[in-house]
């Protein structure tokens, strides 16, 4: 869908997604790691996410630890290319605000300038002080808790949270720091949908749900998860709207078969010269010099 042919669509902006959650207007989030996905999706959704999740889906990693800063970098560039009018945020992977206030807001900062509107970080009460370091700086932060893919060694693979009284009030108590500490969204991943109905019900800022139940002010999934092009076990949380990658291998196949039989290309897909160049072309003969 081209908007250079329509209304351009408003931008989203970080008041409006304030102004649905006390509507009670369902925020719509997905990622994209290049321009194409961020073109397809932008029209519909309301929230483009550059997720370090592109470790898995795109750069074949088992979990997200591996990615850097730059690579983060270079999709946030392909994506911010394409001018979304969603509300464009960026992920920041391991070890990229974990080291420091100044380290950290000057690898959010680089995000914002290459077109990221906000940035998303992950965990509860350890992140306050990055925070609100990189709120002061007028650098908009999302929070993330509960599953978070980063801490996957230390929860011992990927595995719901909260489910015990100590960590489903942490939860509670850590969504309201962050929140206290300026972040304007948080994404809650892999709990208790009843977990994520308290949290939403208490905060005042919107919760986007990812495998956190129905009753979240909005909804995150992979865009590939959503589009069936992901191979093997899905999450339990993840409902694929197409077989994505099964119509991808069709298309492909199809074309193979045309090549393999003499099919394709077909006259409509080839050039043709101007008959007085045709006749050129078709009674040359190489000159004593060209065949040597």
């Amino acid at each position: 869908m081209s908007h250079s042919s329509e209304q351009p669509l408003e931008r989203v902006t970080i008041p409006a997604l304030q102004q649905w959650k006390d509507k009670g207007r369902r925020v719509v989030m997905t990622t994209a790691y290049d321009a194409v996905a961020a073109r397809i999706a932008d029209p519909i959704v309301d929230i483009i996410l550059v997720g370090d999740s592109v470790g898995n889906v795109c750069l074949g990693f088992d979990n997200t630890l591996p990615v850097s800063v730059a690579m983060m970098n270079h999709h946030l560039e392909a994506v911010a290319r394409t001018r979304p009018h969603a509300l464009l945020v960026a992920d920041m992977p391991f070890l990229s605000f974990h080291v420091g206030s100044e380290d950290t807001i000057r690898n959010a900062g680089g995000f914002l300038q290459r077109g990221a509107d906000a940035v998303k970080l992950e965990g509860g009460a350890k992140r306050i002080e990055m925070v609100r370091a990189l709120v002061d700086c007028d650098i908009p932060v999302m929070g993330h808790l509960g599953l978070t893919p980063q801490s996957v060694n230390v929860m011992g693979g990927f595995k719901v949270q909260g489910r015990t009284t100590d960590t489903a009030l942490r939860l509670l108590d850590d969504a309201h720091r962050l929140q206290e500490a300026g972040c304007f969204a948080l994404v809650l991943e892999g709990i208790p949908a009843e977990l994520a109905a308290r949290a939403t019900e208490s905060l005042t800022i919107p919760t986007i749900g990812i495998g956190a139940g129905p009753d979240c002010s909005g909804q995150v999934l992979v865009f590939h998860d959503v589009l069936g092009l992901t191979e093997g076990h899905r999450p339990k949380f993840v409902r694929a709207y197409t077989n994505g990658f099964q119509l991808f291998q069709e298309a492909l196949s199809r074309w193979a078969a045309d090549i393999r039989k003499g099919a394709f290309p077909g006259s409509e897909e080839c050039y043709r010269l101007p008959d007085q160049l045709r006749h050129a072309v078709a009674n040359w003969v190489p000159s004593s010099s060209t065949s040597r």
